[in-house]
């Protein structure tokens, strides 16, 4: 009989197929540091949907696992290999295969980075809104795995709500049509929805159609807040969504992820407070004049130390830099157990609280980045190297704020997926009938097992 990589030689060109060690370890975990990572046997390069299909067809007839994989920015372990498995990157895969003006949709491969996308579409004054802070260098493919959100979902939602159609290569091997691309449609069951944040666990998102929107018609302006503590600044967030007023963005960034940035870039960022509110609203005309004005009064009441304006599109350009450059920058202190916690936004302020307790109780640096406008809380936990006292007061650290995260009626990830770091909040947060439907779902597409096994949801395996 032939070994696995001869099979896969069999029905794949050469230089797809790797045993690299170098490769095998790149490509064996995505950038979830705590989560454990197992040891691939190899790793296929696909370029194609028909190479999706045969290396699922040989994985099938052996039951080998398979653990799709796009970039490997993911923060959740969800690409991190299981031991022996085939880890299927789809990074070749990269082609723009369509763009529809008229009807506002683009088809395209799964391994096409989600700037490369916003750039080519804008030429034909489209834009694709799902603006994950990696969006530099993460997938498509990648994003429709976790249903990646992004800094502005707060108004335009998230990697679901774009999602026409999928091409889909199932455990057997098979490819699925999923989706539609009319403005609407309900035939049968929503599979194309099923799959979007199923993190490759029940087919291999190869191709996706994405609603596109209208490049124009939008004024930026930006209002940038100062507060002395994260529970005034929540409060601030807390003030803006019971007026009832939408931003385009609200995020927080607090002291130590400002002063990571500054001494990475060499940037001169605002000092002397504690945590800085970056609001954006996109209204054009005097809407948008009125808007920016209502933001800064609420951020004044709710204790805002200053309150500044931003007009300059440059200025602002920059500000929101510094929020996407903050994990990166953070990194660089040592690891970073991320936390990914969603809360109704009226709690945002206590949960910043419960977070602030949670790092003095447990002796622990916990630096803080949140979509803010929808309760999307990143508490960033930093251990040193080497340090296994201060890696377990980071994990109690990081287990008691998904429990708090849960006791004020949110949700243990928001965008990032369970992955495997947060097997155990979902355990807790799905009740045991849920479970079972998600298995039943599972077994139905994957009676093997083999698609990425043990992500996403408690399998009870």
């Amino acid at each position: 009989m032939k070994t696995l990589v001869e099979a896969l030689l069999a029905v794949l060109p050469a230089d797809s197929v790797s045993v690299d060690p170098e490769t095998l370890g790149r490509c064996s975990h995505d950038d979830a540091e705590w989560a454990p990572i197992g040891s691939p046997a190899v790793v296929v390069f696909a370029a194609t949907v028909d190479e999706v299909a045969a290396t699922m067809r040989v994985a099938a007839e052996r039951g080998t696992p398979v653990v799709p994989r796009g970039a490997g920015t993911g923060l959740s372990g969800g690409a991190n290999a299981v031991d022996g498995c085939i880890v299927l990157s789809l990074e070749r895969m990269t082609r723009i295969v369509e763009v529809e003006t008229a009807e506002r949709y683009a088809v395209v491969e799964a391994g096409v980075l989600n700037d490369d996308l916003r750039r080519h579409v804008a030429a034909s004054g489209l834009w694709y809104p799902p603006d994950p802070a990696s969006q530099a260098i993460s997938t498509i493919g990648g994003n429709v795995a976790t249903n990646a959100g992004g800094i502005c979902c707060v108004k335009y939602g998230v990697t679901r709500d774009y999602v026409l159609g999928l091409t889909v290569v199932l455990a057997d091997g098979s490819v699925v049509e999923l989706g539609r691309t009319t403005a609407k449609g309900v035939t049968g069951y929503d599979l194309t929805a099923l799959m979007v944040g199923s993190e490759g666990t029940l087919g291999i998102v190869v191709e996706v159609t994405l609603k596109l929107l209208p490049l124009g018609g939008r004024e930026e302006r930006a209002v940038v807040g100062y507060f002395r503590s994260l529970p005034e600044a929540g409060a601030a967030v807390a003030a803006v969504t019971a007026a009832g007023i939408v931003p385009s963005a609200l995020e927080l960034i607090d002291r130590t992820c400002l002063d990571a940035v500054s001494a990475w870039q060499g940037w001169d960022l605002p000092v002397g407070a504690t945590a800085l509110l970056l609001a954006k609203v996109d209204e054009p005309g005097e809407r948008g004049e009125i808007l920016a004005a209502q933001i800064a009064d609420l951020f004044a009441g709710a204790g805002g130390d200053r309150i500044e304006r931003a007009d300059d599109a440059d200025e602002i350009d920059r500000l929101f830099r510094a929020r996407r450059l903050a994990y990166p920058a953070l990194e660089r202190l040592g690891p970073v157990l991320t936390e990914d916690v969603c809360v109704p936004r009226a709690m945002v302020p206590e949960m910043l609280t419960r977070i602030e307790q949670a790092a003095a109780d447990n002796d622990v640096v916990i630096a803080n980045i949140a979509h803010a406008g929808d309760g999307d809380l990143h508490p960033l936990i930093i251990a040193p190297e080497g340090d296994d006292a201060a890696r377990a007061r980071a994990k109690t650290a990081f287990d008691r704020i998904v429990a708090d995260c849960r006791a004020l009626g949110g949700t243990v990830t928001g965008e990032h997926g369970v992955g495997l770091l947060k097997l155990d909040g979902a355990a807790a947060e799905l009740s045991p009938a849920v479970l079972r439907l998600h298995r039943a779902v599972k077994s139905a597409l994957d009676p093997q097992g083999i698609l990425n096994p043990g992500k996403a949801f408690p399998n009870g395996d």
